[in-house]
């Protein structure tokens, strides 16, 4: 079909998985997903990226001694070890490319620090070249006993990276150095003890972002300054049903292309809460909390068109295509799709 577009998924691979790395699928025109086999052999490649030019996948290895993948992109959707790196740190979780392609940015997650590596013309990454430590703790003494950097994302224009620590209760906002990759912590915005931030997204005015909150199951709007990297706290609103007194655990959130919509997922719940973000009346508001139809909803992604939404199911083995109408309500497409524990989702043009 002429509307195909490939969705790569990353995993969990210990024992007690199926998965031995990361697998190609392939969704048509309506989003239907058909799985594959394994593209690439990687050990617990839970979160992935791609460079702007389409030609290189990046890929963690989330083990006690971090690794990152580069991997060519070949014109079947097969991929090629080109090579790794040590993240130097524990636990990488989360990783994103820099709009100029020259650098790939990683948080690991249990060491608490965030790394640079450069990458060469080829899509080939070398040693890395700067590294910056988070410190402090939080009032959780499972989750929050140290720092946590659970993302680390450049904004839309590269200027400045954000790093979200799950561990401090806190975004860090870095001056981004495009000659050296060097990062210059420019402030840090503290969330209320306990919060437990974990990823945020961009709206596409490049003026707003949206935070998810783990430990708090909820999300907290944020103006943006893209002149001076500062973010204006708004409204923080629950992504559970206000009745719900089981445990859930917030988990991914993205923003719609054209910037309506903001949905986020909930692990316990089992849940997928969507956001009106942009309403008539500028209020930021909670539209409906839609049953996931997998379980443990870590990862959503959305469609090249912004028009379906995926979630992977890390505990029932398989991933859920939603149509997201006009108005913000889920409609499934057809029923899940077995695959090993998926915890990323990668659609690509």
């Amino acid at each position: 079909m002429p509307d195909e577009y490939r969705v790569y998924l990353g995993a969990y691979t210990g024992a007690d998985s199926a998965a031995d790395g990361i697998r190609l699928a392939t969704a048509d025109g309506t989003g239907a997903l058909r799985c594959t086999e394994s593209v690439a052999e990687v050990h617990d490649p839970s979160f992935l990226a791609l460079a702007p030019d389409g030609s290189t996948l990046f890929a963690v290895s989330e083990q006690p001694d971090g690794r990152v993948f580069s991997l060519e992109v070949r014109d079947d959707g097969t991929l090629r070890e080109l090579n790794s790196q040590p993240t130097l740190g524990a636990a990488p979780c989360h990783l994103s490319v820099h709009p100029s392609g020259k650098y790939l940015l990683t948080a690991n997650y249990q060491s608490g620090n965030v790394v640079v590596h450069p990458i060469d013309a080829g899509g080939v990454l070398r040693e890395p070249c700067h590294v910056v430590q988070h410190s402090g703790s939080g009032p959780n003494p499972q989750r929050q006993e140290g720092p946590h950097a659970h993302q680390v994302l450049p904004d839309p224009a590269g200027r400045f990276v954000l790093a979200v620590d799950l561990g401090t209760d806190s975004v860090h906002v870095y001056d981004f150095e495009v000659d050296t990759g060097h990062l210059v912590l420019r402030h840090e915005v503290a969330l209320r003890a306990g919060t437990g931030p974990r990823h945020l997204a961009f709206h596409p005015d490049g003026e707003r972002a949206y935070l998810v909150n783990e430990l708090a199951s909820s999300v907290t709007e944020f103006g943006y300054d893209p002149s001076t990297g500062d973010l204006e706290p708004g409204r923080t609103l629950s992504s559970l049903p206000p009745d719900y007194g089981r445990p859930s655990l917030a988990a991914e959130v993205v923003v719609t292309p054209d910037g309506r919509f903001v949905l986020a997922s909930n692990r316990g719940h089992d849940s997928i809460a969507v956001f009106q973000a942009d309403a008539s009346d500028g209020e930021f508001r909670l539209l409906g909390i839609h049953p996931a139809l997998v379980a443990e909803p870590r990862h959503i992604a959305l469609s090249p068109d912004g028009r379906v939404l995926f979630a992977a199911g890390q505990r029932s083995d398989d991933v859920q295509a939603f149509a997201i109408s006009p108005h913000g309500e889920l409609s499934p497409l057809g029923d899940p799709v077995p695959t090993p524990m998926p915890v990323c989702i990668l659609p690509v043009p």
